[in-house]
């Protein structure tokens, strides 16, 4: 048994099974490959979910984290600290809103939005039993809160409470939302581009309209970019592409670039709905977490890295299509900036297993549809190198 298997053997013995992980164990990465215990090199086109945006041993970002680990990790909420106050900052003048409280998790930065336009809500009428309308076919989260939001019952059977859950409504569908309007809608969710639901970006008119309902109603706007945002789709905020502002904004993934960590950012009107006592974490905002993000915003202005996948993205956009064209197989190709799809008429688990074997790490969204998440910091070159291992594996499934 090699080394690699019998970790694999002792994962499944001891590790509670959620997952069906693919069969192999990844040890270390550098800049944009991941290797595994055998040490075979894998072109990373996943970044843990669209986590590791500044790809894999940045000396600066590592630094940043060992000096922090030098000085102390932990000391909760009861005082300040000063990387949280540092990446606060930067958060709210970056994203011109008001106020950050920093989670975990982006199930968590869910689940506090979600209590922010309730509480909002509640302060103005609170003999209503509010609720939310949120999207078919998006995903928000694994926790009960952040289940009822997310629309697809797949997820929700057995855990989530028929009377729990929001009312939803079709994505980029503005009249649908209309028709769901009640006196007591507290609030509106959705992602600014799907991710889980097959990576669909949101049209113009669709927020706009909602920004314009919300208003009307005096009710929340809650985008959820936690994958979406952190510069994948061409600039730091996915809803600065279209010129529309939430009322709170959940971030997560990208934002530490690795160490787990979450936020939800509010506007003035959104800011003043929560007071001490209403919300709270042990772990949220400690230093070493917000010591991360502090350093991911210093390297993002840095590096450039928005302008490198406004300079990459198309190109990606560019070869996928290509691809497109060449393949009946492939049915549409959506998406923006590192964050696109394609959509193949029949499962693609396939397809990634034969990519895996070749050096290429793949993630889907749904059944059919490969999802392109990469590091922000790839070249057009390493493009090159995706396609035609991708190609390959196209080839070996006997796709046409």
């Amino acid at each position: 048994m090699s080394n690699m298997q019998e970790y694999m053997t002792r994962g499944e013995e001891y590790i509670l099974k959620t997952y069906n992980r693919y069969q192999i164990v990844l040890e270390k990465g550098e800049g944009v490959y991941l290797y595994d215990m055998n040490g075979k090199k894998y072109l990373d086109f996943a970044a843990g979910i669209a986590v590791f945006a500044l790809g894999y041993q940045n000396q600066e970002y590592n630094d940043a984290l060992k000096n922090q680990i030098d000085k102390i990790l932990h000391t909760s909420n009861l005082y300040y600290n000063q990387p949280a106050i540092d990446a606060a900052e930067k958060i709210v003048k970056t994203s011109g809103m008001e106020k950050v409280f920093f989670t975990n998790s982006g199930t968590e930065a869910i689940e506090g939005a979600l209590k922010v336009a309730r509480k909002y809500a509640y302060l103005k009428d609170p003999s209503r039993d509010y609720e939310f309308i949120a999207m078919n076919h998006s995903f928000h989260g694994r926790s009960q809160g952040a289940l009822a939001v997310t629309g697809n019952a797949h997820y929700q059977d057995g855990f989530v409470p028929v009377p729990m859950r929001a009312v939803f409504a079709d994505f980029n569908d503005l009249e649908d939302v209309k028709s769901k309007i009640t006196d007591k809608t507290c609030g509106i969710i959705c992602e600014v581009v799907q991710g889980e639901g097959g990576i669909y970006p949101a049209k113009q008119e669709f927020l706009q309209g909602l920004r314009d309902i919300c208003d009307e109603k005096d009710i929340l706007l809650i985008f959820d970019e936690v994958q979406c945002g952190m510069g994948r789709c061409g600039s730091l905020y996915a809803h600065d592409l279209y010129g529309v502002k939430p009322d709170v904004m959940a971030l997560a993934k990208a934002l530490g670039c690795g160490v787990p960590v979450g936020a939800f950012v509010t506007n003035e009107k959104a800011s003043h709905a929560l007071v001490p006592g209403d919300h709270g974490t042990t772990y949220g905002g400690n230093p070493f977490a917000t010591a991360a993000v502090s350093k991911v915003y210093d390297l993002f202005d840095e590096m450039d890295i928005v302008g490198n996948v406004n300079k990459v993205g198309p190109y990606l956009y560019e070869k996928l299509e290509e691809l497109k064209e060449k393949y009946t197989s492939i049915v549409d190709h959506r998406g923006v900036g590192l964050m696109q799809g394609l959509e193949f008429e029949g499962p693609v688990a396939d397809i990634i297993l034969k990519a895996m074997d070749s050096g290429l790490i793949l993630i889907s969204a749904g059944a059919n549809i490969i999802r392109f998440v990469p590091p922000l910091v790839i070249t057009k070159e390493h493009v090159d190198e995706m396609i035609q291992i991708l190609e390959q594996s196209l080839q070996a499934c006997n796709l046409q």
